[in-house]
């Protein structure tokens, strides 16, 4: 306040004004940017000063917008309603723990998979192993096999301004995958964290602490964590432990009876009359080492 020429009785911000700014418009590990976004804010408060001849300026929660512009980032929204192919996951990034959300969506083609949000190798990896696990437990969930000849699937992580990376993500991709091709929805108040293997099973991650506050501060309910990450719960305070349902899960069959708004239910299935089976695809129905 003192570098641009005022003092404490002509500028002021309010706590509820400083948290959205660090949460809503930087994302960062320290406080660089944070600074800058607090030098314009005292520079646009000078300028009102002089121009207005007011004596002082206070900003507010609801008058921020004014200053610094609509918000640049999301922080911890989740979905207002149960969806098909739209998965809540966890992310660990340098800033934090955030809140991803997945998106999967098929439609007509020829067996194409298309990933697309600023994703890097090893997450395009992680989709293709979930992607693996579908198509081989497909008769078991419901799929008829031939669909993943007719169809296309496009998996996409919002934000794509921001880099992805990390096997964590798994769980939630193949559970993205699940539903759009079977057309159950999944829990909007469920997040996972897991990676998953091609038989199924779910894997340890890291950031464990910060993926289950980023849950817990977006109104997350329950939690779906690698059963071998449990021993780490003596570490999380109870204040979180309290405020999530925290379900640790070792293979993808339970990751999907939790996540789903009813279990996929396994179909017969003859490769020898398969040609005979007329196809389609589902019907959208209304919703009733450590990974990173």
């Amino acid at each position: 306040i003192a570098k641009h020429g005022l003092d404490d009785k002509e500028w002021a911000i309010d706590d509820e004004a400083l948290l959205t700014i660090i949460r809503r418009y930087t994302r960062e590990a320290g406080v660089r940017n944070l600074e800058r976004e607090l030098s314009t804010l005292i520079r646009k408060a000078v300028k009102e000063l002089i121009m207005s001849r007011k004596k002082s300026a206070r900003v507010e929660a609801n008058n921020l917008v004014d200053y610094l512009g609509v918000p640049k980032y999301r922080y911890g929204e989740v979905e207002d309603k149960d969806q098909i192919g739209i998965v809540t996951g966890l992310a660990w990034t340098d800033v934090g723990g955030e809140l991803l959300t997945i998106e999967a969506a098929m439609m007509p083609g020829k067996g194409k998979m298309t990933v697309t949000g600023n994703l890097r190798d090893v997450m395009k990896e992680s989709i293709s192993a979930a992607a693996s696990y579908v198509r081989m437990r497909a008769v078991a969930f419901g799929i008829k096999p031939p669909l993943f000849d007719n169809r296309d699937i496009h998996v996409h992580v919002p934000e794509g301004a921001t880099p992805k990376d990390g096997p964590a993500a798994g769980v939630a991709m193949a559970t993205a995958i699940v539903s759009v091709m079977t057309g159950i929805p999944v829990r909007r108040d469920l997040a996972m964290t897991g990676e998953i293997t091609l038989r199924g099973r779910v894997w340890p991650i890291a950031g464990l602490k910060e993926k289950l506050l980023a849950a817990l501060r977006g109104g997350i309910k329950t939690v779906l964590i690698p059963e071998e990450n449990a021993k780490d719960l003596v570490e999380i305070s109870e204040s979180i432990k309290k405020g999530l349902e925290i379900v640790p899960v070792s293979r993808m069959d339970e990751v999907l009876t939790r996540a789903m708004t009813r279990k996929p239910e396994p179909i017969e299935w003859d490769e020898t009359t398969a040609a005979a089976v007329p196809e389609e695809a589902p019907v959208e129905e209304e919703p009733s080492t450590f990974a990173h």
